[in-house]
């Protein structure tokens, strides 16, 4: 992983621009959003802010700990790594599967890096790398 661009507290114009300027940065090929809590109106976002890259929407169907299990996997595998200043990501993924560690905050960075992986594990990424958004 070499790259976070996590922010809370944006407008939906504000993450938006943070996604359409870091996928323009990083040479994206695609954004990946979940679409349990809107993904639609996410992708209408995102394509206002002029965000063109292909948009998947994926589907939460059990809990954060639980999808991130294939990808503690890959960590176990020693398959992935991460670029220094990750310090915030590192955290909430050791946090994962203990509530009282997060300080109450929804591990979103963490969910946002298992999602990507999985989209790698499923035969999305051409490359042996992602760039986490």
């Amino acid at each position: 992983m070499l790259h976070d661009a996590s922010g809370r507290g944006l407008s939906q114009e504000g993450w938006a621009a943070g996604v359409r300027d870091t996928a323009a940065a990083t040479g994206a090929r695609l954004v990946v959003v979940e679409a349990n809590q809107g993904g639609a109106m996410v992708e209408a976002v995102l394509r206002a802010a002029g965000v063109t890259l292909p948009v998947r929407r994926v589907h939460a169907t059990v809990g954060k700990a639980a999808r991130a299990e294939p990808a503690a996997a890959l960590y176990e595998q020693g398959r992935v790594a991460h670029a220094p200043g990750l310090a915030a990501l590192e955290a909430e993924l050791l946090g994962l599967g203990d509530p009282e560690a997060a300080g109450g905050d929804s591990p979103d960075r963490a969910d946002a890096l298992v999602w990507a992986l999985d989209e790698l594990l499923q035969g999305g990424g051409a490359a042996p790398s992602a760039r986490w958004v």
